[in-house]
């Protein structure tokens, strides 16, 4: 891992530390680099702010969490092993989906998750989405977004099976259907 690399890793860690005690909202730059053990200077050669800061681990957590999806893995392999991450990473995840600020966690997953779907499709298809599919793709992220924010912020009383389960079970038929035709879906 290269030098940037572990500075990040270093500030995502002292993030997490200062979530311990601070609501996301409050926490500063200033004591992010503080606990980290580095300069603001260097804080914001690697990251804008904040938030900048926790998209950035955000992004490290479901690269991890889905790079075997589209590759022979399912849709329902890569939820379970992104709900896993968010368990293991609980701390992180009540703290960052209770913020409520600008460029926050909640939008950023949306958009991520969409994208990853969007070019799924796209890379199994040789298709541009469009239409109908793409605006029900957008409203399945959109909920999905949000019942992954419940279980978090409500105990994370489910299993991971058991959330990925009823993810799928929620997708729009429509999509439903052409993501069990590109052999992507792995349970219903």
């Amino acid at each position: 891992m290269e030098k940037n690399e572990k500075t990040k890793y270093r500030l995502a860690e002292a993030v997490k530390e200062c979530m311990k005690t601070t609501p996301v909202e409050e926490i500063t730059v200033k004591q992010i680099a503080s606990c980290a053990g580095i300069a603001r200077q260097t804080f914001y050669r690697n990251f804008r702010d904040r938030e900048d800061l926790i998209n950035w681990y955000f992004d490290k957590l479901l690269i991890e969490s889905f790079r075997e999806m589209g590759r022979g893995g399912t849709i329902n392999d890569g939820l379970i092993r992104k709900f896993r991450f968010i368990r293991k990473e609980n701390l992180f995840f009540s703290a960052a989906f209770r913020a409520d600020t600008q460029n926050n966690l909640r939008e950023y997953d949306f958009q991520k998750i969409f994208s990853f779907y969007r070019n799924l499709y796209e890379e199994k298809t040789g298709r541009s989405l469009e239409g109908d599919l793409k605006e029900l793709l957008e409203m399945y992220c959109h909920s999905s977004v949000y019942m992954t924010v419940k279980w978090v912020l409500t105990g994370m009383k489910s299993s991971e099976e058991k959330l990925a389960e009823i993810m799928i079970q929620a997708m729009p038929e429509k999509l439903s259907r052409l993501f069990d035709d590109l052999g992507l879906l792995g349970s219903k």
